[in-house]
């Protein structure tokens, strides 16, 4: 890469001494936290999963730039907020971004914008779904045992769009523009199973039937006994989605929409959660559960309702589950739909962070390979941030007041369990940071490449304030051990 000559630029603000700026002939990076991701990459083999389901056209004498390098750079660029194909005519050059593509620091530069927007552009329907293959496959292999029971969240996020993209439409309820794609998380691991992207008028649930059915089956081919819980909001709530369910032996909590008859079933729960705010100036939360058919129905179904009173009013929210307890425990029932609202961070991680507002290639089926690489963005620094969280996840919290005994985090009342989490993240900063935090802390780190003929050096400022949590993450993946993956696609 050529040196840019410039003229004097002088600063005389500090009183002392001048201050100049000079060009320097080390090539420097801005993103030298990625490195470490990448080593991690390396170690269960996630880009080159993701790179061998994509078809490649391509003559091979004529090829310079691989799928992998080409997937690499595009899933690292949206990891350090780079989320478009333009930002690679400057990131081609850079001595980082040619490290983790697999070239040398020295060797040609990397692909440039057109050459990335014809491979988006080139993807077809048979590698998309070889990628939804993946994804399963990769969710399956991040488990060390069978897990005894797993809960989907589904939610349908909205994607605004600014330009001609295919099948963006207007959403009148969002007003706006848009795509709007299906995801389906973990509530237990955080990862993204499945990626759906679908026009901009869809229903909230079109296609979940299909993407459930296919999910489940997967999961139950390689832990047959693994029991599923499902979680959706309103917009789930429907007879198509609890008949597949129930066909499917899974147990689904669904939000319900009210109505006349709901109303009129818990009009006395209200009045009740009304007398006792009025009689204590407490907010108050009552639950009841009753039997339940619309005439849309085949039969009756279980519906939870909740009440509440407070300062701002009154409000009623209902739910219908074929939960093992609801009809026992209606509250604990509603409260553990309610945490499906965790899922909306992931949204939030893909939406504000990851790009997933960036689909803007004019094909639908290359911003459909979009939203897989924001996914698999995600997905990869999901499983490291778990992996070096301190305490990992999964471990049960001691309740922080009073010496009362261990109890699942779950199982905390909601204030304390909102103390918990709270100094987690001030503990851990990156095993409970979203990608924002992953940046500020340890991706956007300036470094010098010195290139040798036995080594390649990256030199850090050793006054970096963040310098220990590299070290921190350095020292977990260079002892882990890599793992051996088959992927059956």
């Amino acid at each position: 890469m050529s040196i840019q000559p410039v003229g004097p630029m002088l600063f005389d603000f500090f009183d002392p001494l001048e201050i100049a700026v000079e060009t320097s002939d080390a090539p420097l990076s801005s993103d030298a936290g990625l490195l470490p991701i990448r080593q991690f990459d390396e170690s269960i083999g996630f880009t080159q999963h993701f790179a061998a389901a994509l078809n490649d056209p391509r003559a091979p004498e004529w090829t310079e730039h691989t799928v992998l390098e080409m997937v690499r750079m595009r899933i690292y660029g949206i990891l350090a907020d780079y989320e478009d194909q333009n930002d690679h005519d400057t990131l081609r050059h850079d001595p980082v971004f040619k490290l983790i593509a697999g070239r040398s620091p020295r060797a040609d530069d990397l692909a440039s914008q057109p050459t990335l927007s014809r491979f988006e552009n080139a993807i077809d329907i048979p590698s998309l779904k070889r990628l939804r293959a993946v994804f399963v496959d990769e969710f399956i292999a991040s488990f060390a045992r069978p897990p005894r029971r797993l809960t989907l969240d589904l939610d349908a996020v909205d994607d605004p769009a600014h330009g001609a993209q295919q099948l963006v439409l207007f959403h009148g309820y969002f007003e706006q523009y848009q795509y709007f794609p299906l995801v389906i998380t973990s509530a237990e691991t955080d990862q993204v199973l499945m990626l759906s992207l679908r026009h901009g008028t869809a229903h909230a649930a079109l296609g979940a039937d299909d993407d459930l059915e296919y999910l489940v089956q997967r999961l139950r081919q390689a832990w047959p006994g693994v029991e599923i819980y499902v979680r959706g909001d309103g917009g789930f709530g429907m007879p198509l989605m609890y008949a597949v369910c129930e066909r499917l032996g899974i147990f689904y909590t669904f939000g319900l929409g009210t109505n006349a008859v709901l109303q009129r079933e818990t009009e006395e729960l209200l009045a009740e959660a009304v007398r006792r705010f009025e009689q204590t100036r407490e907010p108050q939360r009552l639950f009841t559960g009753f039997w339940y058919q619309a005439g849309s129905w085949p039969c009756p179904r279980w519906v939870v309702a909740k009440a509440e009173a407070n300062r701002q009013g009154t409000n009623r929210r209902f739910v219908v589950s074929n939960r093992p307890g609801a009809r026992v425990l209606v509250e604990a029932t509603y409260d553990e739909y309610a945490m499906r609202g965790e899922s909306e961070n992931r949204n939030k991680e893909l939406k504000c962070d990851l790009g997933l507002a960036r689909l803007s290639d004019h094909r639908f089926l290359a911003n459909y390979f979009r939203l897989y690489m924001a996914g698999a963005a995600l997905n990869l620094l999901v499983r490291l941030r778990r992996e070096i969280a301190d305490p990992p996840p999964e471990l049960p919290a001691r309740v922080l007041t009073g010496p009362a005994p261990e109890l699942p985090v779950a199982a905390l009342p909601g204030a304390e369990r909102q103390r918990y989490q709270r100094l987690r993240r001030q503990r851990d900063p990156l095993g409970e940071g979203q990608p924002w935090t992953w940046r500020t802390l340890l991706i956007k780190v300036a470094a010098a490449v010195v290139v040798s003929s036995r080594r390649i050096v990256i030199r850090l400022s050793g006054s970096w304030p963040h310098l220990h949590y590299l070290e921190q993450i350095v020292r977990h993946v260079s002892a882990r051990p890599a793992v051996a993956y088959c992927w059956s696609g």
